[in-house]
């Protein structure tokens, strides 16, 4: 069985995208759940959950949540034997292609996660959109390619549930750099598999509201900051 896990926060406009690729058949051909953790929204994210039938976990209202924690309670409760954690605001390029060769690459004993490119959806895309892309794409690849640490992008992170537990999960005390910290760990433990003719879209809305260099700048002093301190730089990750 395959879980995939997505948190979710106001995600009503995106959410429907996402969940409605997991039709009944390509969650029998793959033996799919869907789970969405839900840190408090209070638009129509829960309803739609419950539409696509997603198995949905709430946190307690009283506790703060970040994204590694709304990941996290989702994991702890699938039943599969491999985890992938997507992000609400993207989606698959080829669901059918996407599961097989998952189910596939993960049967291999040493690899205990995976990746893909994360391109921004075409029907948002600039010109330099695209730089940037293959920019990052290029960069984690090479990351795990030559084995100096191992890096997935949080829009899609494989995992197989055993390394998942067996590392403790994502670090919840991390609000921001979660996704390298889990895959540092990751690689130290086995091989990380970047398919590099596989896709995830996603929605560009904080590039476009923050720009790629402030983006970029954020990324470099919290995977720093967490390579070196154990604790991220930024003190809060803002949703956009």
């Amino acid at each position: 069985m395959i879980s995939i896990i997505v948190p979710t926060l106001n995600e009503e406009k995106f959410l429907p995208r996402l969940l409605a690729q997991f039709t009944p058949a390509v969650r029998n051909q793959f033996r799919l759940e869907v789970i969405v953790t839900d840190g408090g929204s209070t638009d129509k994210t829960l309803a739609i959950a419950k539409k696509y039938k997603a198995h949905v976990v709430t946190k307690r209202l009283d506790t703060p949540q970040t994204i590694a924690g709304g990941r996290n309670s989702g994991a702890w409760q699938a039943r599969g034997e491999i985890l992938v954690f997507l992000d609400a605001d993207g989606y698959i390029k080829n669901v059918i292609d996407f599961f097989s060769r998952i189910k596939a690459e993960m049967r291999r004993q040493n690899v205990v996660a995976a990746t893909v490119r994360i391109e921004v959806d075409p029907q948002e895309r600039r010109w330099y959109d695209n730089l940037w892309s293959y920019f990052f794409d290029g960069l984690f690849f090479l990351e795990n390619k030559i084995a100096i640490g191992g890096m997935g992008r949080g829009n899609c992170q494989i995992v197989k549930t055993s390394a998942f537990r067996q590392l403790g999960g994502y670090n919840e005390n991390l609000v921001a750099a979660e996704d390298y910290d889990l895959y540092h760990r990751l690689a130290k433990i086995g091989n990380i598999k970047f398919f590099w003719d596989l896709v995830v879209y996603e929605s560009p809305r904080r590039f476009r509201k923050n720009g790629y260099l402030k983006v970029v700048w954020l990324w470099t002093l919290n995977s720093f900051s967490v390579f070196f301190t154990k604790k991220a730089w930024s003190t809060k990750w803002k949703r956009v």
